[in-house]
């Protein structure tokens, strides 16, 4: 098997990421295209929901942010089997906009923005200890903990001030502590070629229903006329 260097982890899937964030034509984008359409299909659930738009909310965002362990998780788990990773990144890239959209429906492209430049970073972060992991570099394995870290605190400011308080900086960097942790499990199974990785990212997937209904409640509490139940 001719396994890709190791250490174009990082820049791969940034490549990817930015691949399918800017779009290209011809035949080669079908899969791309119908994973826009889906996860936009989700982005316009979150807004719209079939039942009430709270509940509409809530779900959207719980599919989403399954979506977006799922797509980790085959992400790190293709890398790390020496396999071509570029659609699976791309992919996590599309499901990453699709969040960026349900949240600037809300708070506008700016917070959406903001949104998403966050959530990309914290996915380079699974990145670099996916590739400590690979490579048996216990230096930058620790590097990348430590600033998912400081990630959880930089997006719980994000989320204290968008939702003017509703949800504190430190309930949800403690929130995010339990995505961190379970994906860590993860992938560190996938890296020793653990066949426990598929329930332990299955166990990661469903903490996000959790993290979407405290969000979604969030929101909701704030825009009480938009969000009526």
């Amino acid at each position: 098997m001719n396994r890709k260097p190791l250490k174009v982890i990082g820049a791969t899937v940034g490549a990817a990421m930015l691949f399918a964030a800017c779009g290209s034509s011809g035949s080669d984008n079908t899969a791309t295209d119908d994973d826009q359409t889906s996860s936009t299909a989700s982005a316009q659930t979150a807004a719209n929901g079939s039942d009430s738009p709270a509940s509409g909310l809530r779900a959207g965002l719980t599919s989403l942010l399954q979506e977006h362990v799922y797509l980790a998780g085959i992400t790190t788990g293709t890398a790390l089997s020496g396999e071509d990773y570029t659609a699976a990144a791309a992919a996590l890239e599309v499901n990453t906009q699709g969040l960026q959209d349900a949240i600037s429906s809300v708070y506008g492209d700016a917070g959406g923005k903001q949104f998403g430049d966050l959530w990309r970073k914290h996915i380079g972060f699974f990145v670099d200890y996916t590739v400590g992991k690979a490579t048996s570099d216990d230096a930058k394995v620790e590097a990348a903990r430590t600033a998912l870290d400081g990630y959880r605190s930089d997006f719980g400011a994000f989320i204290e001030s968008a939702t003017k308080g509703a949800l504190p900086k430190d309930a949800v960097a403690e929130e995010l502590s339990g995505h961190v942790e379970s994906l860590f499990a993860a992938i560190d199974a996938q890296a020793a070629k653990d066949p426990s990785s598929v329930e332990k990212l299955r166990m990661a997937a469903n903490h996000m229903p959790m993290t979407a209904a405290v969000l979604a409640a969030a929101i909701t509490g704030q825009f009480p006329d938009k969000f009526d139940s």
